[in-house]
């Protein structure tokens, strides 16, 4: 048994909610949100169950307790109830409570004067019964709380009276209604440093009068919040929207009255000032603080949250004093998402209502509840099968994309982060709604069902069954071809890969190999940890071990074919949505051409972390004998820094040879214009065309103002990749492309074979046909040159 089971004091900082058991709901939520989030806690400690079952037993009233109880002919009589319940309240305040509980709960007050740097503080203790505060059974509010007590006596008499309130009428016909045995149930009390208020209330992160999700409640009053659980005063009533964060509705009602502190201890009524009695109680830019920490702690809990506050009269600073579960929506709203999703209105496509159209850059078709997802830091709260609407993703969204059932966004152009992700992962997905004059976000709301067509660009509203019915059968449809056979190639089909889970399904793809490992997917949704955080935190091994069971299994499903992990291109505010990372990123207003790839890896800030990725990479081929990993090393920007780059991989141990390759992206203009200097450094290189064209161009794709203008089949793009080719071929090295240009456009796919690209990679989706075009291009290449017929492109590629 650990020291914490036996203690009878526990610290709020030693808490979590997991310790419900313990110290009951109402303290190991306090405790949660003191140790492990950032929001401001009145600071305490917790007397625990254990302690109020050492009480009980020591002075011997559970059995006379017990005996009571069984002695209740009818709990529906409020008299006899009353009676017996006035009689076990008594008797648990008039025992004496042993001398070394007594002891821990005065030291505990003592310690906190410390901590606190004062002498005999004010504290609150509030009463926290073990079953209470479940999303599924609530004890809320049938306990005690006591407020501006002072002195260790008075705290160890009121912890007593706490006890004893376990025995309310309330409390134990609720119980009894609940077939709770009485003696399954303990009480803990918080002794909290007191607010002492100038305004206090209640908020939820629901709306409670309907359950809509996507507002948050929040009720004020002047001083103590106990006049607004008595009913004594009418709050103020605010209502924010999640997504905004803007006030939508706001009710100012006249307070005449406030419980405030007496300055001997206890509480007292006083008049509000005539002043201030019809003034809104709280700023509005207080409603939006304490509704940016109502949306922190739901996303942390991952549930509806009924909250407490208290707003500190000498210092304006609120704070947050209860935080549980609430238990009528979070039960109903479940259900009603399933039910709603289930028996939602089905439309013929003809008659359905068109909600929103945009880029069709997934194909598919998908049903399903909305989840609307402005931030990253709420990914916790998005459910497997919702269907992710936001304004744009980026790698930090991985794991929540994994889960969609279909993914729509505002921004984006069909080579975007959400695109290409969603292609690899074959979930339908529709972006860029904004250029289509809609947002999605506008429109779409939390819990709304639609239909999302991606292969047309279109979101309907309500469950088009016979939308998604035509797409599944066309799916199985597919299936049923007994055998595909593909015609060889001299250019090579490889294929885009990151999520590792997803490499046995692709590995019967015709691939000739992995072009594309991305090493980003990896850290967004396996280690979600800064490497130099776990290196400051003394573990380095876990981006070791991580990084290389993801990489194993890709090259383990595509074994013997080779596979090309890309080593780390984070820039650098993605690099910061790692937990650590804003200690160790700068704020870059133009991170595209910041602080990203090979010039991170020798950097003296960077270069440990650098060594670590390296160390996965030799894991894998040397103790998992996985040989037929390669490396490519992103965003070169000068032969210098190819130099820098392998001379740190050759000291760990990762030299170029016939059995172990090292390739470059190819992306900025310095790549090609320099190829025939970096030749002396790499095996290859892979052509990111995205990036390149954005170079090249001097546009970026993800600026809805200036997109139009991207293309990668410019002719100043294609002539830098011809020009690489040729470079590049000059001294043996190999060229791949791994941009989306392949997949989207055939005839580019041409021009590559016709300038004798070595391979083309593309996503899992695309590998048949790109395999099949190119096996077409080829031959047409072939039977022209055999005949002399054909057409001939008249543009003229070289520059030269």
């Amino acid at each position: 048994m650990s020291s914490r089971d036996t203690a009878n004091v526990l610290w709020f900082d030693d808490l979590h909610r997991k310790d419900v058991n313990l110290v009951g709901g109402k303290s190991s939520s306090l405790g949660e949100m003191t140790s492990s989030m950032n929001v401001p806690v009145p600071y305490g400690y917790a007397t625990t169950a254990r302690a109020y079952r050492y009480f009980m037993n020591a002075t011997g009233l559970n059995d006379k307790v017990n005996a009571l109880l069984e002695g209740i002919k009818d709990y529906e009589d409020s008299d006899e109830l009353h009676e017996t319940c006035e009689k076990i309240r008594n008797m648990i305040v008039g025992a004496k409570m042993p001398d070394d509980l007594a002891d821990d709960i005065k030291e505990g007050y003592a310690q906190l004067a410390d901590k606190v740097g004062q002498a005999n503080p004010f504290v609150a203790i509030r009463s926290s019964a073990t079953a209470e505060d479940l999303p599924n059974a609530s004890f809320a509010g049938q306990q005690e709380s006591y407020l501006n007590i002072r002195g260790e006596d008075d705290v160890v008499d009121r912890v007593q009276q706490c006890y004893s309130s376990l025995f309310t009428d309330r409390a134990t016909y609720y119980r009894h209604k609940q077939n709770f045995p009485h003696e399954k149930v303990a009480l803990s009390a918080a002794v909290q440093m007191i607010v002492f208020s100038k305004a206090s209330g209640i908020m939820f992160s629901v709306n409670v009068a309907n359950g809509d999700a996507s507002k948050i409640v929040i009720d004020s009053i002047y001083g103590l919040g106990e006049y607004i659980v008595l009913g004594k005063v009418t709050p103020n009533h605010f209502v924010v929207d999640k997504q905004s964060m803007k006030i939508v509705e706001k009710n100012v009602v006249k307070q005449t009255i406030e419980l405030v502190r007496d300055a001997n201890g206890g509480t007292k009524e006083e008049p509000v000032p005539d002043e201030l009695q019809e003034k809104q109680v709280l700023t509005d830019d207080q409603v939006i603080e304490l509704a940016g920490y109502a949306k922190e702690i739901e996303r942390h809990y991952g549930c509806y949250m009924d909250m407490e506050f208290a707003l500190d009269k000498n210092t304006d600073r609120l704070w947050i004093v209860q935080a549980r579960p609430e238990t009528v929506w979070s039960q109903k709203k479940k259900k009603a998402d399933a039910a709603k999703e289930e028996d939602a209105d089905t439309v013929d496509a003809s008659d359905a209502k068109v909600l929103v159209r945009g880029l069709p850059a997934s194909p598919g078709m998908a049903s399903g509840v909305v989840h609307v997802i402005d931030n990253p830091e709420d990914i916790d709260q998005f459910k497997k099968g919702e269907i992710l609407v936001t304004l744009m993703t980026s790698p930090d969204w991985v794991p929540a994309m994994k889960k969609a059932a279909a993914i729509v966004t505002n921004n984006g152009g069909m080579t975007c982060h959400a695109a290409i992700v969603s292609r690899e992962m074959q979930i339908p997905c529709i972006v860029g709604t904004k250029s289509k004059k809609v947002a999605a976000t506008d429109v779409l709301k939390t819990g709304d069902v639609i239909t999302v067509d991606a292969t047309n660009g279109i979101v309907y509203e309500g469950k088009v069954d016979s939308i998604v019915k035509k797409d599944n059968n066309s799916a199985q449809g597919g299936q049923v071809v007994a055998a595909e056979t593909f015609a060889p190639t001299a250019t090579g089909v490889m294929m885009n890969l990151g999520d590792p889970d997803l490499a046995e399904k692709y590995s019967t793809l015709p691939a000739d190999g992995i072009g594309l490992m991305r090493e980003e997917f990896l850290w967004t949704t396996f280690i979600h940890e800064h490497p130099l955080y776990l290196i400051e935190q003394g573990h380095p091994e876990k981006v070791i071990d991580m990084l290389a069971d993801g990489i194993s299994k890709v090259a383990r499903a595509m074994a013997p074919r080779p596979v090309v992990l890309r080593l780390s291109d984070f820039k650098s505010s993605e690099y910061r949505n790692l937990k650590g990372g804003e200690k160790y990123e700068p704020h870059e207003p133009a991170d595209l051409l910041g602080w990203r790839g090979a010039s991170r890896y020798y950097d003296p800030k960077y270069i440990e972390a650098f060594k670590l990725e390296l160390g996965a990479v030799k894991k894998v081929r040397n103790e998992f004998g996985l040989k037929n990993l390669n490396v490519m090393i992103p965003f070169v920007r000068t032969v210098d820094e190819a130099k820098k780059v392998t001379d740190i991989m050759r000291n760990e141990g990762l030299v170029r040879n016939e059995d172990f390759k090292v390739y470059m992206m190819a992306e900025i203009p310095s790549n090609i214009i320099l190829a025939d200097k970096f030749n002396q450094y790499v095996d290859g290189y892979s052509i990111g065309s995205n990036d390149l064209a954005m170079l090249i161009l001097g546009c970026d794709r993800n600026n809805d103002t200036v997109a139009h203008l991207f293309d990668e089949r410019n002719l100043a793009v294609k002539r830098a990749i011809k020009h690489l080719i040729k470079a590049a071929h000059k001294d043996g090295k190999t060229v791949s492309i791994c941009g989306q240009a392949p997949s989207e456009y055939p005839d580019f796919t041409n021009f590559l074979i016709q300038c004798g690209i070595d391979y083309v990679s593309v996503n899992p989706d695309m590998v048949k046909a790109t395999k099949r075009n190119v096996a077409h291009f080829e031959q047409r290449i072939m039977l022209d040159k055999a005949t002399g017929r054909g057409l001939q492109d008249p543009t003229d590629y070289d520059w030269e």
